[in-house]
């Protein structure tokens, strides 16, 4: 994450413990972190549609119950219009030492870590505007789940459905959870091939978050296992590792994942056909990829179980102006340059694919079909001739034009939808 400190400057701004899942266990995770200086932050969104929140802010001895009015009964005016100016006046109470915030369990992790950090309070007496980040800092993610139920869950396509616009599914939000924890919480169930499978999961989705597998954890013990490698609100670019914490990459109860690269571009119409491989038995897709059509922009990939979102990755390294090439990461220029193509620069497709139930040949197979034939490749002047499906964005199911209603900059996680 991007802080506004200077190095080497002491950092007086606030822990901020995060805790999410959809598992009831949250908020037993969060109040065992109750304690002298300790506050407890919770919005109930089960009222939003109506738009209505409930806000409670808890001490150890003490609980406030306030409800909100939004007109626009959203997400993201929650998060502007009270949590964000929230937790920037609890900076400044002398008796508070550390937020907890428990999310509800619709809401992921990432979106609202980075709302944290750059969505600006403003119009605050006293206070210098500017993003929450002035206050506070996160120093860890939890999230809760359910082992009986979470896999079930990471592999279908039923809606959240929040509120009328809120397209995202269930998948999305609880693999969004725990891939961006740095420290999980899982309830026990009974089947153990299933735990097994889940735990398979679990060490690909999130390898540097240390698990206690209990209903009743100790969540001050399991803080201090988190490692230095911890994200800690860290959001993921487009151009990020897709294998951060050097997960596993063999295979364990059926669980797998698979890389899948190519320096040549995707036909457009091919692509499209084929995507529907990465939606059956598959947990998490993640990746950016070359379309013949779209020569200037990487398009970004991300499936969870049955949902899926194609979206604007930014532009690659050989398409920009020389200004934008100045702003772009040291790290990125860096891996660029180690497969540097002379006509084509950095363009080229990167994907992961976290497997539970899926044949891996069939989606290489897939694919690899999908790419461009060699007599395809060999005539780039036609290429702009062919019908795209994804226009500038796209998403599954499909609307009847195949074009999504809306679109998510690269790192900046939507906090609607």
């Amino acid at each position: 994450m991007t802080t506004i400190f200077e190095r080497g400057a002491v950092d007086t701004r606030t822990p901020l413990i995060v805790v999410s899942g959809r598992d009831p266990g949250t908020a037993g995770a969060a109040a065992s972190l109750l304690k002298a200086g300790t506050i407890v932050v919770h919005h109930d969104l089960r009222e939003l549609a109506q738009g209505l929140v409930r806000r409670t802010v808890t001490t150890v001895d003490d609980r406030r119950d306030t409800p909100l009015e939004l007109a626009h009964g959203c997400v993201s005016c929650t998060l502007r219009e009270d949590l964000l100016p929230l937790l920037r006046s609890l900076h400044r109470r002398s008796n508070v030492d550390r937020i907890v915030l428990r999310l509800d369990p619709q809401l992921e992790p990432e979106a609202v870590c980075w709302a944290i950090e750059h969505v600006v309070v403003a119009d605050v007496v006293g206070q210098i505007d500017g993003p929450a980040a002035r206050d506070v800092r996160v120093d860890a993610v939890v999230t809760c789940l359910d082992a009986a139920t979470w896999l079930d869950d990471a592999s279908g396509d039923e809606e959240v459905s929040t509120t009328p616009d809120d397209e995202r599914t269930v998948a999305q939000v609880v693999v969004g959870q725990v891939e961006f924890a740095d420290a999980l919480v899982v309830r026990p169930g009974a089947d153990g091939w299933q735990q097994a499978r889940l735990h398979a999961v679990l060490t690909r989705l999130a390898p540097d978050a240390p698990v206690v597998w209990s209903a009743t954890p100790d969540v001050e013990a399991l803080l201090l296992r988190i490692p230095p490698t911890a994200r800690r609100g860290e959001i993921s670019g487009a151009y990020s590792p897709l294998l951060r914490g050097q997960p596993p990459l063999d295979d364990d109860c059926g669980v797998r994942l698979l890389e899948f690269a190519a320096q040549r571009p995707f036909h457009p119409k091919r692509l499209h056909e084929a995507i529907d491989v990465l939606l059956d038995g598959v947990i998490r897709t993640r990746g950016r990829v070359w379309v013949a059509t779209q020569p200037d922009t990487a398009l970004l990939i991300e499936s969870a179980g049955g949902g899926l979102r194609v979206a604007h990755a930014g532009p690659w390294l050989a398409s920009m102006t020389p200004e934008q090439l100045a702003e772009a990461p040291g790290t990125r220029l860096a891996m660029a340059a180690l497969r540097w193509d002379d006509t084509y620069g950095d363009r080229d497709t990167s994907l992961v694919v976290l497997v539970h139930d899926a044949d891996p040949e069939a989606i290489f197979g897939a694919l690899g079909e999908a790419l461009l034939t060699d007599d395809e490749f060999a005539h780039p002047e036609l290429w702009p001739m062919w019908d795209d499906p994804f226009g500038d964005h796209h998403r599954d199911p499909c609307t009847d034009d195949g074009v999504d209603a809306g679109t998510r900059a690269d790192a900046q996680p939507n906090t609607e939808r």
